[in-house]
C-alpha cells in the first residue's frame, strides 16, 4: 500500500476527516483509509462495524454526499476504506471549501476559492456580467481595430465585417441572454474598462540599480485588444534600444529583444492576469526585463508544466477567445514555446520563467554591450560585441563633456523628455546659444542625449531625452558612489 496524492491513511476515524473527503471529491476524488498507519500498515480499528454504519451517514448529511465505504481485512485486522468519487459541483463542509492538492488538503480562500467555483461551474471569471455597462461602454474603435485584424488574419470572413457593436458581442458569446455585457467585452473593448475594474492596466518602469531605484514609469490603460501595441510603442519610444541596420537601402530598426517573443509574453500575461489583483507590472533594468502578472497557476500545476508541452488552459476563456479570433494567439498551449523560439537566434540568454507571488515572471535577458555601444551604433551580429563599446570607467564618462555635475543633472532631468528652454532653468543656465554648444551639443555626439524631432532639429516641438547608454552611464555612476 502507498500513500499518494489520491490516498490517505489514518489510524482512527476522526469526524474532522470529512474535510479531507471533501477535499477528494472538489478534486480528483481519492480513498481514505481509516486503521493503516503512516506506514502503510494495517493496525485495525475496533469498532469497524459501527463506523460502517456511522461514516456513511455523515458524509451524506454533512458533505451531501454519498461515498462508497468497505469494510476490508488484513491478517485478521479490520480496516475500513472510503472510496470517493470526484464532484462535478463543489462540496461545502460547513461553508468551508477544501482541496487535495499533491499529499496536502488546503482549504480554499479568496482568489483560489473564486477560480475553483468559477471552474466547477463551467464558468471563467470573465463570464460575469455587468449589469451596471450599457453597449456605451464599448468602443466602436477598438471593435473595429478586433475585426480588421480577424480578417487579415483569415479568423474572420471579411464579408462578415459590421459596424454593429452588438452584433460582434453576440457573435463572440460576450452577451447573457437578457443582453446584459461580460466582464470580457468590457475589458477587451471598453472605452475605460477602470470605471469597472481599478486596477486592470499595465505599468512600465525604468529601474537603475535597484528595485528601489525608479527612474521614471508609464501607466498604459484602455481597451486590452489595443494594449500589446500601446505597451510596444512605450517600450521603443522610451525604455529599449532600437539598434540600427541597413538591408540594401532599406532602414531596420528592431528592438533590442525580438518584438514577436515580447508581444507574445504580453498576449499571455493580459490573458491570464487575475484581473481582481493587481496590475500588470514590466521592470526594466540595464540587464533585463521583467514581466509579472498575478494569478494562480492551474490546480496541480508548477512552472515545470508550463515549460512542456500542456493543454491550453487560460484563466479568462473570453479574453482568450477574443485574442484567438484576432488572429494574436493560437489556442493549443504553446505561448512559452512561442516566447523562447522568439528569442532563438538573437544571441540573448533564454528566458527565464517563475512563479512568484501568486503570479507568473518572464524575465527576459539584455544585451548589455549593445547598451553601451548608444542607441545609434550598430547592433552586435552573429553574437559577437559591437566594437565601439566605450572603455572609460563611470565617472570618466560622465566628466567628458565638462562639469560631470551639470552633465549629470541633464541626464537626470531628461529621464522624461524636456525642451531646451526647461533644462537651462532646471540648471540655472540664461544664455541659450552658448549652454546648447557646451553641454546639449557633446551629449547628443555621444549618444547619451538624442532629440525626440531629429528630423527637424529647430523645431518648437522639440524635446530632448536621455538614450539608453545615457541611463546605464547614471547607473553605474549611482553604483560606483555607493560602493566609495
Amino acid at each position: 500500500m502507498k500513500e499518494c496524492q489520491n490516498t490517505e491513511w489514518k489510524e482512527t476515524w476522526n469526524d474532522d476527516y470529512l474535510k479531507w473527503i471533501c477535499g477528494f471529491a472538489n478534486a480528483q476524488g481519492g480513498k481514505l483509509c481509516i486503521g493503516v498507519n503512516d506506514s502503510g500498515q494495517v493496525v485495525g480499528v475496533s469498532n469497524a462495524k459501527k463506523l460502517l454504519e456511522d461514516i456513511p451517514n455523515k458524509i451524506v448529511t454533512t458533505l451531501g454526499i454519498v461515498a462508497d465505504v468497505n469494510l476490508l481485512s488484513q491478517n485478521g485486522r479490520d480496516y475500513l476504506e472510503i472510496v470517493v468519487a470526484p464532484s462535478s459541483v463543489p462540496i461545502a463542509y460547513h461553508g468551508g471549501y477544501h482541496y487535495r492538492s499533491g499529499s496536502t488538503k488546503q482549504e480554499l480562500k479568496g482568489a483560489a476559492l473564486q477560480q475553483f467555483l468559477f471552474r466547477k461551474m463551467g464558468l471563467s471569471w470573465d463570464d460575469v456580467v455587468q449589469e451596471r455597462a450599457t453597449l456605451d461602454a464599448i468602443s466602436p474603435e477598438a471593435i473595429d481595430y478586433f475585426q480588421r485584424n480577424a480578417i487579415r488574419n483569415k479568423r474572420m470572413a471579411e464579408s462578415a465585417y459590421t459596424r454593429d457593436v452588438r452584433t460582434v458581442l453576440e457573435n463572440l458569446n460576450l452577451l447573457d441572454e437578457d443582453g446584459h455585457i461580460k466582464n470580457a467585452a468590457i475589458l477587451a473593448f471598453g472605452k475605460n474598462p477602470a470605471k469597472f475594474f481599478p486596477l486592470c492596466d499595465f505599468r512600465v518602469g525604468r529601474f537603475l540599480s535597484s528595485e528601489s531605484d525608479l527612474a521614471f514609469q508609464d501607466v498604459i490603460g484602455g481597451d486590452l485588444i489595443r494594449m500589446a501595441d500601446r505597451v510596444v510603442e512605450v517600450l521603443r519610444s522610451k525604455y529599449l534600444i532600437s539598434p540600427i541596420h541597413y538591408e540594401g537601402l532599406q532602414r531596420i530598426e528592431p528592438l533590442e529583444i525580438p518584438e514577436d517573443a515580447l508581444r507574445e509574453a504580453i498576449f499571455n500575461a493580459i490573458i491570464h492576469k487575475d484581473y481582481t489583483g493587481v496590475h500588470i507590472q514590466m521592470k526594466v533594468y540595464n540587464d533585463r526585463v521583467e514581466l509579472w502578472n498575478e494569478g494562480l497557476l492551474p490546480a496541480g500545476w508548477t512552472v515545470d508544466n508550463l515549460l512542456q508541452k500542456h493543454n491550453s488552459k487560460p484563466r479568462n476563456r473570453n479574453i482568450a477567445e477574443i485574442f484567438y479570433r484576432a488572429g494574436f494567439i493560437e489556442s493549443w498551449g504553446r505561448g512559452i514555446d512561442k516566447i523562447v523560439s522568439g528569442i532563438e537566434g538573437s544571441g540573448l540568454p533564454t528566458p527565464r520563467f517563475e512563479y512568484d507571488c501568486g503570479g507568473i515572471r518572464v524575465t527576459f535577458f539584455r544585451n548589455v554591450l549593445l547598451q553601451k555601444s548608444g542607441a545609434g551604433d550598430s547592433p552586435r551580429e552573429n553574437g559577437q560585441a559591437p566594437s565601439q563599446a566605450p572603455s572609460q570607467a563611470p565617472s570618466q564618462a560622465l566628466s567628458q563633456t565638462g562639469d560631470s555635475e551639470v552633465t549629470k543633472g541633464i541626464l537626470e532631468f531628461c529621464l522624461q523628455a524636456r525642451k531646451i528652454a526647461e533644462i537651462q532653468e532646471k540648471l540655472g543656465y540664461s544664455d541659450r546659444t552658448k549652454f546648447r554648444n557646451t553641454y546639449i551639443k557633446p551629449l547628443l555626439d555621444r549618444g547619451v542625449l538624442e532629440m525626440t524631432i531629429p528630423d527637424k532639429p529647430t523645431s518648437s516641438q522639440q524635446r530632448y531625452r536621455t538614450t539608453a547608454k545615457g541611463v546605464a552611464i547614471l547607473a553605474s555612476n549611482s553604483e560606483m558612489q555607493d560602493n566609495e
